[in-house]
């Protein structure tokens, strides 16, 4: 893309995540950015003093893309009975997850390499979600938190099963999806994958609440 006019930070950004789901992560560089773009490299740094404050921009655009994909298709589920509601909503933002990273692999690449760029760096926790924030503020994680909560609420989740139950939950779907990304279930047919997606849902549920009959 040329940069003619308006926000260069933004455009520099637009730009790594073009090149990021041509190239992956290891393609952006903010020199290539910047030439790109239709600026010089020491316009791009004074928005990014290095590569790793651009990956991180573009990790956050990444993941606000991971979040409209689950509410999406979090909108989609219209039963009334609450129960049921909160087995659905579990369902699709699994299903949005493996969506999204089959989608964009290059955004998933980098929407979780910036959280390795330095190995000996503790561990950041995204922070609990304000009460007062709707599904339109929060991230991934905490859009399924708030599935999880509403698990609690209709009885089928217990509190105490409530805080493993997100992590076991989000390490599944990102482990299916690297799977079927770079490892030994790259190539599977979409309609295979779809259904072991699907049965390996129904068997974290039921892991997590029972049998529902």
């Amino acid at each position: 893309m040329s940069y003619h006019h308006g926000n260069l930070r933004a455009a520099l950004i637009e730009t790594a995540a073009q090149l990021a789901r041509s190239k992956g992560a290891d393609g952006v560089v903010l020199r290539e950015v910047a030439r790109q773009t239709g600026v010089s490299h020491n316009a791009a740094y004074r928005h990014f003093a290095d590569r790793e404050e651009l990956m991180t921009a573009v990790a956050d655009q990444a993941m606000a893309g991971l979040a409209a994909a689950m509410r999406r298709r979090m909108s989609a589920v219209d039963v009334p009975d609450p129960r049921e509601r909160a087995v659905l909503l579990l369902s699709e933002v699994g299903h949005a997850y493996v969506e999204f990273a089959l989608a964009e692999p290059g955004l998933f690449e980098i929407a979780f390499a910036v959280y390795s760029v330095d190995p000996s760096a503790p561990a950041e926790i995204e922070p609990a979600a304000d009460p007062s924030s709707t599904s339109d503020d929060l991230g991934p994680y905490d859009l399924l938190g708030q599935v999880l909560d509403d698990l609690v609420t209709v009885g089928l989740l217990t509190p105490e099963r409530r805080d493993p139950a997100q992590i076991l939950c989000w390490s599944t779907v990102h482990g299916f999806s690297v799977l079927h990304l770079r490892g030994p279930l790259y190539g599977v047919p979409a309609t295979e994958r779809e259904q072991s997606l699907t049965a390996m849902l129904a068997l974290v549920l039921r892991g997590l609440v029972g049998d529902l009959d």
